[in-house]
């Protein structure tokens, strides 16, 4: 417990689009947070909440998150940190083993040494194309399994409870991430727009929506309803595809975008088929729709 008998937090991959959401939520609701960054991390985007949080520069050891972890005793561990790369070239693999299996390893082995056994995870719903059980769509989705696979030798021998949440298209307000919503709002009307052939499913989840899941899965560690390893699809149960979404966002915003459909070819394991067997998390459902959500991106609601 934090300050005053307040839960505390401690979320990596706090400086990313997702992980500020999740650590702005948990501040909101009075939650003691603390963020491990590394030390190139940007951190405009928590600017706002950092006079409220703490903020812990991590240097790839495991003897300093040994100490971090023990020091800040958290309640719930929120892991988003990762190296998302979805056509990675050769130079690629040792970074993103590194960021996606190795410091995760790293970091269950400092709550275990500590006795913190609440942990939120992420992956992701490219580890299940073709809507298979497992079925990597990319190597970034493969190093999510298996970091997966490593939880549960820590789940085996050790109290450690673990619910991971996999995640669809996750947009909303500030996005400064390379994707396709946050582009087309700074589109200059008539500027060609390549795109795919567009029959690509795409699973759109406003930002907040996706945050009050990693509440929600707190909350559920820390009662008696979660043990062992869960795992849980945070999905708008509304997949569009992707000309679907040229849609929507041309009627919510009025303009009519110039898209070249089929001037790209589609990626290699492109999501043809929705993931769509993916379990609920117990206790949420997203409150955005799609429309909403791009308009409160444009700035009209």
């Amino acid at each position: 417990m934090g300050r005053g008998g307040a839960r505390t937090a401690l979320v990596t991959g706090g400086s990313g689009y997702v992980g500020s959401h999740v650590a702005r939520r948990l501040i909101r609701s009075g939650w003691d947070v603390h963020l491990i960054v590394r030390r190139q991390s940007k951190l405009e985007p928590l600017q706002d909440i950092l006079p409220r949080a703490v903020v812990h520069i991590h240097d790839g050891s495991t003897e300093a998150l040994l100490k971090t972890v023990d020091r800040v005793r958290p309640d719930v561990v929120f892991h988003l940190a990762a190296s998302c790369i979805l056509q990675h070239r050769p130079e690629h693999i040792v970074p993103m083993l590194g960021s996606n299996i190795v410091f995760g390893t790293q970091l269950v082995e400092a709550m275990t040494a500590s006795g913190v056994h609440c942990l939120v995870n992420t992956g992701t719903a490219s580890q299940h194309w073709g809507n298979s059980d497992y079925n990597p769509a990319t190597l970034y989705a493969a190093t999510k399994q298996a970091f997966e696979t490593l939880l549960v030798y820590y789940a085996e021998t050790t109290p450690l409870k673990a619910i991971t949440l996999k995640l669809y298209d996750t947009y909303g307000p500030g996005d400064f991430r390379p994707k396709l919503l946050p582009a087309l709002l700074h589109r200059e009307d008539g500027a060609r727009l390549p795109l795919s052939p567009g029959g690509q499913w795409m699973d759109m989840v406003y930002i907040d929506d996706v945050a009050e899941a990693y509440l929600v899965a707190a909350e559920r560690l820390l009662s008696a309803g979660a043990a062992g390893l869960e795992h849980y699809a945070v999905s708008s149960g509304k997949p569009v595809t992707l000309k679907e979404l040229i849609a929507v966002f041309e009627r919510v915003s009025g303009r009519k975008l110039a898209v070249d459909w089929g001037a790209l070819p589609y990626r290699p394991r492109e999501a043809m088929v929705h993931w769509s067997r993916g379990a609920r998390l117990p206790g949420w459902q997203p409150a955005t729709e799609l429309e909403e959500g791009i308009r409160r991106m444009l700035g009209l609601g």
